[in-house]
């Protein structure tokens, strides 16, 4: 199940878009049978779950909460319970993407996808803290991009 749930007012978005590209995405990991909740905020409200989750104390785009935290990356994840086949929690900030876009050169719709996919990532272990994970990270992050852009 694909649970989005939107918080903000300033930016439109187009949800029925926003729940095509997660079942895309997750439909090329053959993870269509998982869940997923996609939270979109104010500046403000990811700016305190920045703060007291990862000690940053400023608003950014994304912020992934994974339900299996220990997971390697390209790990298969092992349903034991029904509660397993949860992913976990992406909280996205639209205005925070708008008026970022000048530096990606991308329009709202492209960063989006490439934020989404970018969290769908970090849920299921991929990590750019060393610059090896980082190429591991940036080459799933391609791939998944181009599926999806493809269909």
């Amino acid at each position: 199940m694909i649970l989005i749930q939107n918080n903000q007012v300033a930016v439109p978005i187009n949800l029925k878009k926003l729940k095509s590209d997660i079942q895309k995405i997750l439909k090329t990991l053959k993870l269509s049978r998982f869940d997923i909740s996609i939270i979109l905020s104010d500046n403000q409200t990811i700016h305190d779950y920045n703060r007291d989750y990862r000690q940053q104390d400023k608003p950014t785009d994304i912020l992934s909460f994974p339900y299996h935290p220990d997971l390697k990356p390209g790990a298969k994840i092992t349903v034991l319970i029904p509660e397993d086949r949860n992913l976990g929690d992406l909280i996205l900030a639209p205005q925070y993407i708008l008026d970022d876009l000048p530096r990606w050169e991308l329009d709202f719709e492209a960063r989006l996808e490439v934020l989404l996919v970018h969290g769908i990532c970090h849920l299921l272990g991929y990590d750019h803290i060393v610059d090896s994970d980082y190429e591991i990270m940036k080459s799933e992050e391609a791939q998944l991009l181009k599926s999806l852009r493809d269909r």
